[in-house]
């Protein structure tokens, strides 16, 4: 595998490695590059006259019980740095959590905080920002070179549509965010009885301040899940619009927030006081 000039597998270099297994860009390792991938560790471990299809299948299954954290078979980007980057070098470390990022409030919360100038995007200074501060919440010392690197290394791997800057989708993927919440519910014909107790728990999920009302990223997590229920890749402009869209519907007393009445009011409901 490629290293930096010093022998090291550094950020530049592991960018190189994830394209070229990577194959098709859909932003993990499985199924033949998976198998391509631990050919090419085998070959770097010794002559490649040696190698049988055995010896790919037992070392891929060695790597995997100890490197693929989500047991779905397939290699993150997290789970290759961890497996192939030394820890000085392994930026990505940053990104991993005891527990996951499993609410968009907090996503949003992030959002907003590096999208500085409300553009509805991460332009790369946006993202170098946010990348020094992970750092300095890690207690970690990074050189302004490196953080440039890193912050290249990030755009060219999560940048999809190659615009020089990121999308929800792309930080999302960055930040591993977890599965939408609202799949989970039937939004279809159910007993009025089923829609109560669905409202009482997806209000509860998005109230994060538990204040009653859903104010600033709670709105904002609430509306991201919500459209992309019916739109799996919406932008922040798409987000900012609708945004107002729902708070000029719903915030009845045009305080900002939405309150757990008016939101049951929107949706044609009537819960207990």
């Amino acid at each position: 595998m490629e290293s930096g000039a010093d022998g090291r597998l550094d950020a530049a270099a592991f960018l190189g490695a994830w394209r070229r297994f990577d194959a098709d860009d859909n932003g993990y390792i499985e199924g033949k590059e998976l198998d391509d991938f631990f050919h090419h560790l085998l070959e770097k471990l010794g002559p490649e006259s040696t190698i049988t299809e055995e010896e790919v299948q037992r070392m891929k299954e060695q790597f995997m019980s100890v490197y693929d954290v989500t047991t779905d078979g397939r290699l993150q980007i997290q789970e290759l740095a961890n497996m192939i980057l030394p820890d000085d070098e392994n930026f990505l470390l940053l990104f991993r959590r005891e527990t996951p990022l499993d609410n968009s409030v907090e996503f949003m919360r992030i959002w907003r905080s590096y999208d500085a100038d409300s553009s509805g995007f991460i332009s790369a200074g946006e993202l170098k920002d946010f990348l020094r501060d992970l750092f300095l919440q890690h207690n970690k010392m990074v050189a302004e070179v490196k953080l440039e690197e890193y912050t290249d290394t990030m755009m060219k791997i999560f940048d999809k549509n190659k615009d020089g800057r990121l999308d929800l989708n792309d930080l999302a993927r960055i930040l591993a965010l977890q599965e939408n919440f609202l799949l989970q519910f039937k939004m279809d014909a159910c007993s009025t009885e089923e829609r109560r107790r669905d409202f009482e728990k997806i209000f509860a999920h998005y109230d994060v301040s538990k204040t009653g009302a859903l104010e600033g990223p709670e709105v904002d997590g609430f509306v991201k899940d919500m459209m992309e229920l019916v739109k799996p890749s919406i932008s922040g402009v798409d987000l900012d619009k609708f945004r107002q869209i729902l708070l000029n519907h719903c915030d009845v007393n045009k305080d900002g927030k939405i309150q757990k009445s008016e939101l049951a009011l929107c949706l044609g409901l009537k819960i207990n006081p």
